[in-house]
């Protein structure tokens, strides 16, 4: 017989199985969900290994190994979780992570690393929130510089410098054969 206090008990479990990052079924109601979105996210758990690229639209949460590189279009966060080991370039709108990562970070909208969180190479990233504890080692691009015309600039800048120091000068490189004569 069903008991109205059984379905309050259940609903507590659900809710902390949600809490806790672990999927939740197909079947289940996602009002009593605790997601930000109601788009579904995918995960790379603590037993795989991927080597190669990854692409998608979905919001990724990584627990495992990946090698090469992780790049999510349109409206997507990655996570690295605590046991993530990324060996790869990151590109999303929001990055979050509390696992290792080495390589370049380009989080669009805003980079968060957590206080287990460790990353060594390249950031570019509009906001950055960094808890106590956390490891980041590299260059960091920070502030809502608009990336893509920061780079081209630097690009443009270096390629004048270099033109500069190339042209020929009227003068000889060495005054030794005018004095000669």
């Amino acid at each position: 017989m069903w008991k109205k206090d059984d379905a309050k008990i259940l609903g507590v479990a659900e809710n902390s199985a949600a809490a806790s990052g672990f999927a939740r079924p197909l079947g289940s109601d996602s009002s009593n969900s605790f997601s930000d979105s109601p788009r579904a996210s995918a995960s790379i758990s603590q037993g795989i290994r991927i080597k190669g690229e990854v692409t998608g639209t979905e919001d990724l949460f990584v627990d495992g190994y990946v090698e090469g590189k992780l790049n999510l279009t349109a409206d997507s966060c990655l996570t690295v979780g605590p046991n993530g080991n990324v060996k790869a370039d990151l590109v999303a709108r929001e990055i979050v992570v509390r696992g290792k990562v080495e390589g370049k970070v380009i989080a669009r909208d805003k980079l968060q690393i957590g206080s287990t969180g460790e990353i060594n190479g390249e950031v570019q990233t509009g906001r950055l929130a960094i808890e106590d504890g956390a490891t980041l080692r590299g260059k960091v691009e920070a502030g809502k510089v608009e990336m893509s015309r920061s780079a081209e600039t630097k690009t443009a800048a270096a390629a004048a410098a270099a033109a500069t120091t190339t042209k020929p000068s009227a003068q000889p490189a060495f005054g030794s054969e005018t004095a000669a004569d």
